[in-house]
């Protein structure tokens, strides 16, 4: 269903089972709404306000968020495979479960965000804020995290494998033993037990 949207109200809405493909929407308000099985392939949302809006097994494929506002949004076991995100307030967002994987959040600001066990990989982090951000559980192989601001983040059970820890910032970040291995060993350290 290709089609435009504009200034349309949707604040409170429960949308199930539907799917959108190509379709732009502009300065559209989905405050509060909630989604559940719905899916948007190549869809286009600018200026669109999320706040507080709910989302469940919903899918957001190869989307365009541009100035939209995501302030208190929850994603539950969503697809955001191949989305990006600019210009866009995105915090505090929660992300519980579910694919971010090749999503650009290149710059974001995502300090104190919650993300748990979801697959990102190939996201590009590069230059994201994530001061204070719990990004545990996470799967970032192939991440991109050039200097992105890890400062007091919650790191513990992410893949870490690709993180160069000389080009990011890393104060108080927190991770777990086996993690403390592979950041040494990125670091040149020959660790032996």
């Amino acid at each position: 269903m290709e089609r435009t949207f504009r200034r349309e109200d949707w604040y409170g809405e429960e949308l199930t089972d539907r799917e959108y493909v190509d379709c732009e929407f502009f300065d559209v308000d989905l405050t509060e709404a909630t989604t559940r099985r719905v899916t948007f392939t190549n869809c286009v949302f600018s200026g669109v306000r999320f706040n507080a809006s709910r989302h469940v097994d919903s899918a957001f494929l190869r989307c365009g968020f541009r100035r939209c506002t995501l302030f208190d949004a929850e994603f539950t076991g969503c697809k955001l495979v191949g989305s990006s995100f600019t210009e866009s307030t995105l915090r505090p967002v929660t992300v519980l479960g579910g694919d971010w994987s090749f999503v650009g959040l290149a710059g974001a600001d995502l300090r104190g965000v919650t993300i748990r066990d979801v697959r990102m990989r190939e996201t590009d982090l590069a230059k994201a804020d994530l001061t204070e951000a719990v990004l545990a559980g996470a799967d970032l192989s192939g991440a991109i995290l050039r200097g992105a601001r890890l400062t007091r983040c919650d790191l513990r059970g992410s893949d870490l494998t690709t993180l160069d820890p000389t080009t990011v910032e890393r104060s108080g970040a927190i991770i777990d033993a086996a993690q403390a291995m592979i950041v040494a060993q990125a670091l040149g350290f020959d660790v032996r037990g």
